[in-house]
């Protein structure tokens, strides 16, 4: 089961390495990890995606805890938002214009670059939204494309405070 874990530190270097480095020790697969600064400049938010049973996920957000410059571990299960951004270069021969730019539109996607044979396509939604997406411009031919990994919040007043 995938679970997704929001981690405040203290925006450092070395916090996230040492953040992989423990989930890689306790063999832990990272499907997704994010981070960046939050709206204090010297507190980073971790978005982290990993697989695993409740009575290992519970022992992993106690491990991470206990890290220097962590701040604070939450699991985040119910009552979020969560977003991925993709960047998938897609083959656009002239003749087949027109349909990337139907199927584009259909997903509320948006066109950031054309090139002679190429396009680029920006999406922003959930996992199963980019995925939708990606299985209909194969068609067409991916030819790269890159994903951030989740990004979350919780709904409401709830926040994820140090």
């Amino acid at each position: 089961m995938k679970h997704t874990l929001a981690v405040l530190a203290l925006n450092k270097p070395g916090v996230l390495a040492r953040i992989a480095g423990l989930l890689s020790r306790r063999n832990f697969n990272i499907e997704s990890i994010t981070a960046g600064h939050t709206e204090e400049s010297d507190i980073s938010r971790l978005t982290i995606v990993v697989q695993g049973d409740d009575r290992v996920i519970d022992q992993v957000v106690k491990q991470v805890s206990k890290l220097i410059d962590v701040l604070k571990v939450e699991r985040l299960a119910q009552n979020v938002i969560d977003r991925e951004l993709a960047l998938i270069k897609v083959k656009a021969d002239p003749s087949r214009r027109s349909d990337i730019v139907d199927i584009v539109e259909i997903f509320r996607a948006h066109i950031v670059d054309v090139g002679r044979e190429t396009m680029v396509v920006e999406m922003t939604g959930d996992e199963e939204k980019i995925d939708a997406l990606c299985a209909v411009l194969s068609e067409h031919g991916i030819l790269e494309m890159v994903r951030t990994g989740k990004v979350t919040l919780t709904r409401g007043a709830h926040t994820v405070k140090g």
